[in-house]
């Protein structure tokens, strides 16, 4: 039987950018195949805006989330499982739904790169450039 976690996030995102709210969801970063920057997990969990502004490229299927998101300036490519999702959202008032932690696949191997879409040149995700000492603004008297 197919999960209906997939189909409830993608309507309680529908529903809330509807409302013109943003969408956050909460993320258990040690389930398997999660890949999240991790400086920004805290007690095992990530919070991630995904309203369609602030990440590109955003795919929800029913067995994986995807989508590029800027951290502090670097664009980094985002992967997790809908059973990964802990909740979904509105970052203005809270509404939303939250979702019992799915138990970890028996086969809890880490292979979320493995796993995780061959990316086009086009798509790779940016890396970060040295600061260049030339400064790109100048001074007008």
């Amino acid at each position: 039987m197919i999960s209906n976690r997939p189909y409830l996030i993608r309507a309680m995102f529908q529903w809330i950018v509807d409302n013109h709210w943003t969408p956050h969801v909460q993320v258990d970063a040690n389930y398997p195949g999660v890949v999240v920057p991790q400086q920004y997990v805290q007690e095992g969990m990530i919070v991630l805006n995904i309203h369609p502004e602030a990440v590109r490229e955003l795919q929800m299927d029913n067995h994986l989330f995807r989508f590029k998101a800027r951290f502090q300036g670097v664009e980094q490519q985002i992967f997790f499982s809908p059973d990964a999702v802990l909740a979904i959202f509105a970052r203005e008032n809270g509404q939303g739904m939250p979702f019992p932690p799915e138990a970890y696949p028996e086969e809890a191997e880490d292979h979320a790169v493995e796993d995780a879409p061959e990316m086009s040149e086009s798509n790779a995700v940016d890396k970060p450039k040295k600061a260049s000492k030339k400064r790109h603004l100048t001074i007008v008297k």
